[in-house]
């Protein structure tokens, strides 16, 4: 047979199927569109999902997809599930690809050894955990433009197929979300139902809380059953669930203890997360910015990794202006990464750290396009 005539008989033998025709053996009033879901979307996606067992007893016995070529199955079952979900639940669209994840730290997040270290550690093992006692909880500090939002998006992206868009991931903006502190009850209501809905749809979810230290402290402490050693809250067992708190809170510090390594000559690769984060523990404690620091999250120690993001150098900057370029198919020079970089504030009377770390450089080169 030749290649290309394989599909169009494939399409063929199923037509029926695709096109909601009844298949023997199923009963009255049921629309193909559900065996289809189940036997076509799921079973060429090699293991994406199970029949429900109560579907068992009306499939057809006997029939099966003839071979035709892997490589035509794979296109046919990713154009169907492309118009619907592969199963009753949003963990058939689940990547994990911990390969990618870890080649886009390295590629594509500059000046933070320490958080590509402890963020790949922390969602691998939880990953590869079979029974977890906790959800996983890591909080990300430092100045803003230093790569937090950019991290969380790359986890999203890198283990959900659909990422930030996925069923299974919910972002919470603070100041956006729960802007009002006198509708804070309404707001932990509302908080709770959309974590049940979710873990009920996915039961490995991704929620990021962006802003994290302008949460209100009774929305911090609602989180706290879903973060802690519980079974199950409500017959729902939220282990599986990964929360990234994102917060400025720490950013001073971690910049100080960054300085001071740099004056004594010391590279900032030589600094050592057990280091760092005694020092941003301590930060945390003093705090008065917002409630988050002195919620039960943190008293409780339910938070599992404080990840730093160092403040960026400029040849971090310079990174990620040519970054930018790249990401854009546009042409560069050194001298005009350099003129970009040169753009930028730094701080502190060394000139030695961007006071926006790479934010606004996406911006900043259009000054250099023809």
């Amino acid at each position: 047979m030749a290649r290309g005539a394989g599909l169009p008989l494939l399409l063929c033998c199923l037509g029926p199927l695709l096109c909601g025709a009844a298949a023997p053996g199923v009963p009255p009033g049921r629309a193909v569109s559900d065996l289809s879901r189940q036997y076509l979307a799921c079973r060429l996606r090699r293991g994406g999902c199970e029949q429900p067992q109560e579907e068992a007893s009306w499939e057809p016995q006997g029939w099966s997809l003839p071979l035709v070529g892997q490589d035509y199955l794979e296109i046919l079952s990713s154009w169907y599930c492309s118009f619907g979900k592969c199963c009753e639940t949003g963990d058939c669209r689940i990547a994990n690809n911990i390969t990618g994840l870890e080649l886009d730290l390295s590629r594509r997040l500059h000046g933070q050894h320490l958080a590509k270290d402890v963020i790949l550690k922390a969602v691998q093992g939880f990953l590869e955990t079979p029974q977890p006692e906790k959800a996983l909880a890591l909080s990300f500090h430092g100045w803003s433009g230093t790569g937090k939002n950019f991290v969380a998006r790359m986890i999203a992206d890198h283990l959900y197929r659909d990422g930030l868009k996925s069923e299974c991931v919910k972002v919470f903006i603070s100041l956006f979300h729960f802007p009002h502190p006198k509708y804070v009850d309404l707001y932990k209501v509302q908080l709770k139902k959309q974590i049940s809905e979710t873990v009920q749809l996915c039961k490995q979810s991704l929620f990021i809380f962006d802003e994290a230290e302008k949460l209100h402290s009774g929305l911090l402490d609602a989180l706290k059953p879903y973060v802690d050693h519980y079974d199950s809250i409500d017959e729902v067992d939220y282990r599986r669930s990964i929360f990234l708190f994102l917060s400025n809170i720490g950013g001073n510090i971690i910049s100080q203890v960054t300085l001071d390594f740099w004056r004594a000559g010391r590279a900032r690769e030589e600094i050592t997360m057990e280091y760092l984060e005694q020092h941003l523990r301590l930060e945390l404690l003093e705090s008065t910015d917002g409630g988050f620091a002195h919620s039960h999250l943190i008293e409780e120690n339910l938070i599992d990794f404080f990840v730093p993001f160092l403040p960026l150098e400029n040849c971090h900057v310079k990174l990620c202006v040519r970054d930018a370029f790249l990401a854009r198919s546009l042409p560069y020079t050194e001298e005009v990464l350099d003129e970009v970089v040169r753009m930028m504030v730094f701080i502190p009377e060394e000139k030695l750290f961007s006071a926006q770390g790479c934010k606004s450089v996406s911006h900043r080169i259009n000054y250099f396009l023809p």
